[in-house]
């Protein structure tokens, strides 16, 4: 048995390793996904002070609103681009490899832009890079993860884990960079993301195995290319991937309207964050109760309802409530993410092994692409409609899209999914 295989069976099949923990504690018994749980973390911080550091030090040097908000909405743009055309790297070369050069670029753009001589053109040029490598470092690393911790209910946890801290860094992130801020300048916060970036890199090198590439021969472009058609052409695969993809891209809305909806109905600007933070918090806690309470039978049960009906909360918008009821409806629509946790598991049993890297860049880049153009469309709509108006028929129209994804879905073998979960 090849020395990976074993690992992940070790992972998923030891009385031993499941005795040291349960829940979420089983993932953090394998050592490597510690190591890489570290590094997510780390190089996330890099990412949330670049981001901010960026959008202040743009407006610094050019005063223009426009450019600062486009140094902001550039982490979301090129990631369709790199994680098409580039996504073969993950199934082509050796994943520890993959994972080291990604942060290593993406420290040197962050070191590029610290420079005190590098233009406004150039500091937006390095920004593309790095959302460019982005969707590449995401999709080996979650093919990775499951050779880690294997392809069941641990690969489950381990990504739910991982969203966490994501969601995480969506609430205390900001917060904190703009207190650095205060007190280092947005160049010197640039040096601090070079350093995650340097530091993740190190983790990575040091704390995880070095497995084989999976497959891939020819130009890289069209071996990438070929790899997007072979999951996007799969019926079974299309429609797991538009259920992680719609919701997201309409549960955005309420989060990119949120300081016009408070400006609306005429409440502070200290309402803003609690608007912007309600549906995170509901993410976290819906995560955290999934992954730790509930079986890989029920997480798979609790997958369809979830999904269509997860976004109906936000159509209590339009009845102007109490701003208590809108909070309480977006950490329902938050916590109802969870279904995304018994997906994973249908999407990973779903794609071949030898796909599994391209399929996992394709998902990231097509999850973060879609969300910043769920974003764009909230906007725009909100330039003829109120928001009250928008973010209720956001909450509609993604529950009639919803259901008409679960359809498909169940339609593509949904029971057999949840059969084979059971087992698992």
């Amino acid at each position: 048995m090849p020395e990976e295989t074993q690992t992940a069976q070790a992972a998923t099949e030891s009385p031993g390793r499941d005795a040291e923990g349960s829940g979420y504690g089983r993932a953090f018994a394998v050592k490597e996904f510690r190591f890489v749980f570290a590094a997510h973390a780390l190089s996330l911080l890099g990412v949330v002070v670049s981001e901010i550091a960026l959008t202040v030090l743009v407006y610094e040097l050019t005063g223009s609103p426009l450019l600062s908000a486009l140094a902001f909405a550039l982490g979301f743009l090129p990631y369709l681009v790199g994680g098409t055309l580039l996504s073969g790297v993950a199934d082509r070369y050796p994943a520890r490899r993959v994972l080291v050069v990604c942060d290593l670029v993406c420290a040197g753009c962050a070191a590029l832009m610290a420079l005190p001589a590098t233009p406004v053109v150039a500091l937006l040029a390095l920004r593309c890079a790095i959302a460019a490598v982005s969707p590449v470092f995401s999709g080996t690393r979650m093919a990775t993860l499951a050779e880690i911790l294997g392809d069941g209910d641990l690969f489950v946890l381990g990504r739910s884990l991982l969203r966490i801290v994501a969601q995480s860094a969506v609430l205390v992130g900001f917060g904190l960079g703009g207190v650095l801020l205060a007190f280092v300048a947005p160049r010197g916060a640039l040096v601090i993301t070079f350093a995650t970036f340097l530091a993740s890199a190190l983790l990575l090198r040091v704390g995880t195995r070095r497995r084989p590439a999976r497959t891939g021969a020819g130009p890289l472009m069209r071996y990438s290319l070929a790899g997007t058609r072979q999951v996007l052409a799969d019926r079974r695969i299309r429609a797991l991937l538009l259920l992680l993809w719609v919701p997201p891209m309409f549960v955005v809305a309420p989060e990119a309207l949120a300081a016009a909806y408070a400006d609306e109905i005429g409440v502070g600007t200290a309402w803003i964050g609690l608007l912007m933070c309600a549906m995170p918090v509901g993410t976290i806690a819906g995560e955290l109760y999934a992954g730790a309470a509930l079986s890989p039978a029920a997480r798979s049960r609790i997958v369809l309802p979830l999904a269509g009906c997860g976004l109906l909360p936000l159509a209590a918008y339009p009845f102007r409530p109490d701003l208590g009821w809108i909070l309480l409806a977006l950490l329902v629509a938050g916590a109802a993410g969870a279904y995304t946790l018994g997906l994973d598991r249908w999407f990973v049993d779903a794609v071949p092994e030898e796909l599994r890297g391209r399929a996992m860049t394709v998902h990231t880049a097509g999850l973060m692409t879609i969300q910043g153009v769920g974003m764009a469309l909230a906007g725009a709509a909100a330039e003829f409609w109120p928001v009250s108006t928008v973010v209720g028929g956001v909450g509609v129209l993604g529950t009639v899209c919803c259901l008409l994804l679960v359809a498909e879905v169940r339609r593509t073998g949904g029971a057999g999914a949840y059969r084979k979960a059971r087992r698992g």
